[in-house]
């Protein structure tokens, strides 16, 4: 690494921040050194969006906190042209308006070009935009409403914005879960920019959950624990047990793998001759207790099939479904939501959770039928025995099922999320990229909650780009390439190299 580890270009010294009677952080330092990737890692709720916030100037810290960019103080909250420059930000929630395209989505920060007169120059800004993003080879149509993009388009679009002006210049570039839904391959695009980016002369404050990041790209990490900086170490000297056990306050098992135990007898899901968007007439069958993972590239396909099966694509399908354990008769795809079967949906902001609802609200919202005493009436008891049950269950940290969905972190919101679903008891559970964007823990406490699922007898479709999901969860991996199923893998042929090889059809 060439950074000069004496000369910060952000130190950051005695920040803390209350909200109410709670204290996010509590005398955290920060110091990111010139020409250096340094990654902040924390488990969820541990207060690390919380200081990109702050950095941001979306909150304010409390007295005392200072803060400099390259030995020039600046407020914790305040906004400047100068710190504008030096200091860009690409966060969790994109920043993104939907409605707009890609290009002016980007011309929001940097205005667009005009002529003499006025008028906007749109070759030349459709000619900025894509050279901006065409780096990642997605593929984005700039003139589209990100309204229509993918969610690895749209976080592809925020990165592009945050780049923009950044050539030779010198700065921090904060990055908090920029890789949540990209696949492997839009990873290591991803890595080679950030490396760009400091090779350029600008540092990185790299922000992520995934301890396999910090290890291919981090010069140094800095873990937060309970609002608190807990240490700041060269990732050379570190294992990724002792970057866990750092996290978490103790010693963890990081490598989780599915136990070797056989399905249950019998289908409980048969899919035939599905269509919907890039899928070309797929078809396969779902085992009782059996965890079948679906991947493929950004476009393949893999990321509908749990959609499809469940009813929720947007899109027009057809085909056939069967629940045989339930009915004979096969059901046509397109009334696939006449079947029930619950779907954790990949954007869990977007489409998981309702912000202005309750954690016990946005738990027994499906379920209103269920608990409806004579009259219609809602019976509000027993709607409460219900969400303490499932809260207590899937282990959400809360301050109870009244506090709203938007004051928990990602990972216990993921958990409400799966909670809901798993409380409807279905035959079937589909996930989309069901860890995106959650800490370690948390991470292997929801692989345990799956795996218990399969204990029942329950089948799970598991649609993922992140092949550490695979390879913890599956026992069957299907390989989705330019719409059709081109490999199936089971058992020890699952691992890392031919999933990445069958992704990308170099097997």
């Amino acid at each position: 690494m060439g950074a000069e580890l004496t000369r910060p270009v952000l130190r950051v010294t005695g920040l803390s921040k209350r909200f109410g009677g709670t204290r996010a952080l509590t005398d955290v330092d920060l110091e990111v050194a010139r020409g250096e990737i340094h990654a902040l890692i924390g488990p969820n709720g541990s207060g690390k969006s919380t200081l990109i916030k702050i950095l941001a100037g979306y909150h304010h810290a409390e007295p005392g906190a200072l803060a400099e960019l390259d030995g020039e103080p600046f407020g914790l909250g305040q906004v400047t042209a100068s710190r504008h420059e030096r200091l860009r930000f690409v966060h969790q929630e994109l920043g993104l308006v939907g409605e707009l395209s890609a290009v002016d989505n980007l011309a929001l920060s940097h205005g667009y070009a005009r002529t003499a007169l006025g008028n906007i120059r749109w070759p030349e800004m459709e000619r900025r935009t894509t050279a901006l993003v065409e780096r990642f080879g997605l593929g984005i149509d700039v003139r589209r409403p990100l309204s229509a993009a993918t969610p690895v388009q749209r976080a592809v679009v925020a990165i592009a914005a945050a780049l923009q002006g950044w050539e030779g210049r010198r700065g921090v570039l904060v990055l908090d879960e920029p890789t949540a839904v990209l696949p492997p391959g839009e990873v290591a695009r991803l890595f080679d920019i950030v490396r760009e980016v400091r090779d350029a002369g600008a540092s990185v404050l790299y922000v992520s959950h995934r301890m396999d990041e910090i290890f291919a790209l981090a010069d140094r990490v800095t873990v937060i624990r309970g609002g608190r900086r807990i240490a700041t170490r060269a990732v050379a000297g570190l294992t990724p047990r002792s970057l866990a056990a750092l996290m978490a306050g103790e010693e963890m098992e990081t490598d989780h793998r599915p136990a070797a135990r056989s399905a249950t007898a019998g289908a409980v899901l048969e899919v035939r001759d599905l269509w919907a968007g890039p899928l070309r007439g797929i078809g396969f069958d779902l085992a009782g207790g059996e965890r079948l993972g679906i991947t493929g590239l950004v476009g393949s396909g893999h990321e509908i099939v749990p959609y499809a099966v469940c009813g929720a694509h947007a899109g027009r399908v057809s085909g056939r479904l069967r629940l045989p354990q339930r009915a004979e008769r096969w059901t046509d795809a397109g009334d696939a939501g006449g079947l029930g079967l619950p779907l954790v949906p990949a954007d869990r902001a977007g489409e998981g959770v309702i912000g202005d609802f309750s954690v016990g609200e946005n738990l027994t919202l499906p379920l209103l039928h269920r608990l409806r005493a004579h009259g219609g009436r809602l019976h509000r008891r027993r709607e409460s025995s219900l969400a303490e049950d499932w809260i207590q269950r899937v282990g959400v940290r809360t301050a109870g099922r009244g506090a709203r969905i938007t004051t928990l972190s990602g990972g216990n919101q993921q958990k409400v999320v799966m909670a809901r679903c798993l409380a409807q008891r279905p035959p079937v559970l589909a996930l989309c990229e069901p860890t995106a964007g959650v800490d370690i823990a948390t991470r292997l406490q929801l692989y345990d909650l799956i795996e218990r699922q399969t204990e029942e007898g329950m089948g799970v479709i598991v649609s993922s780009s992140d092949t550490q999901d695979l390879l913890a969860l599956c026992t069957r991996v299907l390989v989705v390439r330019d719409g059709r199923i081109v490999r199936e893998l089971g058992g020890r042929e699952i691992t890392e190299p031919a999933l990445v090889h069958a992704m990308e059809g170099t097997d």
